[in-house]
């Protein structure tokens, strides 16, 4: 009877332990059995540390090393800018190494519907479900309670957008402009090179379908004529 006792006496030790540890506060570092290296030694930065000659933590890196994914040998392909007549400007190509063949575009179509089309919209045009959303939660609530004024995505059927260089859109995607954020943390390199041909094709499309549309009006004119 008494080892009963004393036994469960025991038993009851660790929950309470446990229960009290949870409900105070303490500034020793908590039991922490099985480490699974999570406890290992370190330098803070701006430490001393003996181990180095010059005493010091923070290490300069190896020169003429470069970080992963950091070489910016070739302007063309990672900022879309070239250089002509001894100036720098918009590249109209894309890079050499790349193709613009059906594959290509297919890609870009596919990145852009799901990078670009919810704000700019499909065809482009600016109407994304991104800016439908904001503009019936703007148009149902006072202004005063958003502090703000929804601006629509930029139509890239306009003018100033259509006369930019392929160099300039992609340069767009990568880096982002006014209130765009860009794009160049999630999408490659290659894949905003083919989201821009795939823009640039958008705009030819619309373009082409309104010559053929003022075509087919004068022709009708001039058969009534």
């Amino acid at each position: 009877m008494i080892l009963t006792i004393v036994g469960s006496t025991f038993a009851l030790l660790p929950p309470a332990i446990a229960a009290r540890m949870r409900s105070e506060m303490s500034r020793e570092p908590r039991i922490h059995i099985i480490q699974n290296m999570d406890n290992q030694s370190r330098w803070k930065a701006q430490q001393a540390n003996p181990l180095f000659a010059d005493g010091r933590a923070m290490r300069l890196p190896v020169e003429g090393t470069v970080a992963r994914s950091e070489i910016r040998i070739d302007d063309h392909l990672e900022r879309g800018r070239i250089m002509m007549d001894s100036q720098e400007v918009w590249a109209t190509t894309v890079p050499a190494g790349l193709e613009i063949d059906q594959v290509f575009l297919n890609r870009g179509q596919e990145r852009y519907n799901i990078y670009c089309a919810p704000c700019h919209g499909w065809s482009g045009l600016g109407d994304g479900p991104i800016h439908r959303r904001a503009q019936r939660l703007v148009d149902g609530s006072p202004s005063e309670s958003y502090g703000t004024v929804w601006v629509q995505p930029k139509n890239l059927h306009e003018q100033m957008y259509v006369d930019q260089p392929i160099g300039q859109i992609y340069a767009t995607i990568t880096l982002g402009a006014r209130s765009m954020a860009g794009y160049k943390a999630q999408v490659p390199v290659e894949d905003r090179w083919a989201i821009a041909a795939y823009v640039k094709a958008l705009q030819l499309s619309e373009t082409e379908a309104e010559q053929e549309l003022d075509s087919a009006t004068d022709d009708a004119s001039m058969g009534g004529e």
